[in-house]
Formats: structure tokens, C-alpha cells, sequence
């Protein structure tokens, strides 16, 4: 690996299991410092203890992010240990994917919190410290799904497409405080989430993963680089995107 965020403080959400415990590790190979915040306490513990044995530099920040408090506790806490912030992750999320008229309020809500209020919040709190020191990195964790419609995922576009178009405002918004603002929107990915959903439901699995022209689910690693360069030094001149990484799904 190059080293290439040595020393950079990220803040990674949803960092417990899946995409943002793939981030996680790319950055920690990549030389950054770490703070990972997830609202699973037991299992964001245990991929801290994973990533130290690693010789990564991690603490860890419990709770549900998209209430405005833990946003702030968990930026407070890279800047308390660290002294800075440079990396913004927003990778805590996870639908509800169901038809839309089979959601309730509550899961409507929920939708939306956990995919849109996460990212509002983490984002408000982390771009003054950015903006102070002239310098940030926010990568957004989008989807794919938004650009092509999927089934039982209408609930869940409302709350990514949220988050697309937060990134572009952003984007303009801080494009000369030395920020950049970009969105991974991936498709399908192999994920402990996605196994949870072939469970549950093999029929839309296999329905969302026979529309990819490669055939395939991507893989955790795949989105991970992605993440990974666009928080650092080679992408200053990218902003403003919604990168999709999705074997070609959608195209253009």
C-alpha cells in the first residue's frame, strides 16, 4: 500500500460490519488515523480490537448518528484525540426495502433517518472544522438504486437521493475552502447486510443482481477503493460527483 493518508484523521460511520468495516481497513492500511462510529457498540468494539491488532491508530464512537448529539460527539471525538479532522466518511445507513405501501410510518422514518439525518448532521458538524483549516474530504455512501429504480427500494431512494443532492449543493457551496464533496453509489454489494436480505428474501436478491451486465454482486473491497480515492490527494479536483460503482448498472 502507499501510505497515501498517512497521518489523515477520518471519521467512518457505519464502520461496524460491511462497507464502512472495508473502509475502515483501506484507510488503516492506507496509514490513516481512525475514529469509527456505529450504533452497534458490541460489534463497532470488535473491529476496533481487529484493526489495532493491525497497529491502526482507532477509537470508536457509539451511538445512532442521525441524532444531532452523536454527530457531534462522535466529530469531537476525532477532533479531542487527534487535534483535527481532514476525512469524513457517511457510510451509516441501511434500508428498510420493502413495497411502498407495505412501510409503516415508523419504517418510513427510520428509512430516512438512518440514511439521510446521518449524513445532514455528521456533515454540519464536521465542514466548520474542515472549513477552519482549509482542508476535508467528505465522501458520501450513496446508491445506484436511485439513478435505476429498483423494487421495494422507493422508501430508500427518497432518502439517498437526499444525500446525492446534498452533495452536489455542498460541493459548490465549498469548492474553494479546500473541500470536496462526493458521493459512491454502489449497486448490489457483497455485504453481511445483503446475506441477511438473501435470507429473508432470494427473490429480489437474485432479481437486482441478474440486471448487472457482469453478472455479479461487487465485492466490499471494490467500493472500499473507490472511497479511498477519493479521499485523497490524487482526487482535489474531483467534487461535486456521484461516482457510481456498480459493474454497469447504470451507465453515464
Amino acid at each position: 500500500m502507499s501510505q497515501s493518508l498517512k497521518s489523515r484523521v477520518a471519521v467512518v460511520t457505519g464502520a461496524a460490519r460491511g462497507i464502512g468495516l472495508a473502509v475502515a481497513e483501506r484507510f488503516a492500511r492506507e496509514g490513516a488515523r481512525l475514529v469509527l462510529a456505529d450504533v452497534d457498540a458490541t460489534l463497532l468494539e470488535s473491529a476496533a480490537v481487529t484493526l489495532r491488532t493491525a497497529g491502526a491508530e482507532v477509537f470508536t464512537e457509539a451511538g445512532d448518528l442521525s441524532q444531532q448529539v452523536v454527530a457531534e460527539r462522535t466529530i469531537a471525538a476525532a477532533i479531542h484525540h487527534f487535534g483535527t479532522l481532514d476525512i469524513l466518511v457517511n457510510n451509516a445507513g441501511g434500508g428498510i426495502l420493502r413495497p411502498f405501501l407495505d412501510h409503516t410510518p415508523e419504517t418510513l422514518r427510520t428509512t430516512i433517518d438512518r440514511n439521510l439525518w446521518t449524513c445532514v448532521w455528521c456533515c454540519w458538524v464536521a465542514l466548520p472544522h474542515m472549513k477552519a483549516k482549509g482542508y476535508g474530504r467528505i465522501i458520501n455512501l450513496g446508491a445506484d438504486s436511485v439513478r435505476n429504480g429498483l423494487w421495494d427500494h422507493a422508501a430508500y431512494n427518497a432518502a439517498k437521493g437526499g444525500m446525492h443532492g446534498m452533495t452536489t449543493g455542498l460541493a459548490r457551496e465549498f469548492a474553494q475552502s479546500g473541500i470536496t464533496v462526493n458521493t459512491v453509489a454502489p449497486c448490489v454489494v457483497n455485504t453481511p447486510q445483503l446475506a441477511e436480505v438473501l435470507a429473508r428474501d432470494p427473490a429480489l436478491v437474485r432479481k437486482v443482481t441478474e440486471i448487472v451486465p457482469m453478472g455479479r454482486a461487487g465485492e466490499m473491497h471494490e467500493i472500499a477503493s473507490m472511497v479511498a480515492y477519493l479521499a485523497g490527494e490524487e482526487a482535489a479536483f474531483v467534487t461535486g460527483q456521484v461516482i457510481s460503482v456498480n459493474g454497469g448498472t447504470t451507465m453515464l
